[in-house]
Order: C-alpha cells, then sequence, then structure tokens
C-alpha cells in the first residue's frame, strides 16, 4: 500500500473524519503514535491503515484491498 492508497482508503471508509483520526488518534498498534506521527517515523503505510481499522473497529471485510483504485477498462 502507498501513501496515496492510505488516504483513499481512509477517505473512502471515514470521510472527513478521516483526516482528523490520522493526526490526532493515538493508535495502540502503533506504539503510541498517531497515523501521521507514525508515517513520518517510517512506518509502512499498509500498517497505519491496519492500526486505524483496529482501533475504529472496521470488519476485516472492509480492510484488504481498500485505497486500490478500479482496474481501468
Amino acid at each position: 500500500m502507498r501513501t496515496s492508497e492510505l488516504q483513499r482508503a481512509v477517505d473512502d471508509e471515514f470521510g472527513r473524519l478521516g483526516a482528523v483520526l490520522l493526526a490526532d488518534q493515538v493508535l495502540p498498534g502503533l506504539d503510541g503514535r498517531t497515523g501521521e506521527q507514525a508515517l513520518a517515523d517510517g512506518v509502512a503505510p499498509r500498517d497505519v491503515w491496519l492500526a486505524l481499522c483496529e482501533a475504529q473497529d472496521v470488519p476485516a471485510s472492509r480492510r484488504h484491498g481498500a485505497g486500490r483504485r478500479a482496474p481501468l477498462r
């Protein structure tokens, strides 16, 4: 997952609240850092996404493959 895919997945799942969650929510799965802090520290975007999903109880069915664009036809 790239950072742009993370942002797209966060926007799709959480709407306007997504930016606030990445900036302000301390995530236990990221050693008490916010998503933004973890990204700045070099944590993979996929790990940030999964930690945010865990903290927000996003169903597993919506976690994998999120953020990817539909194939061009």
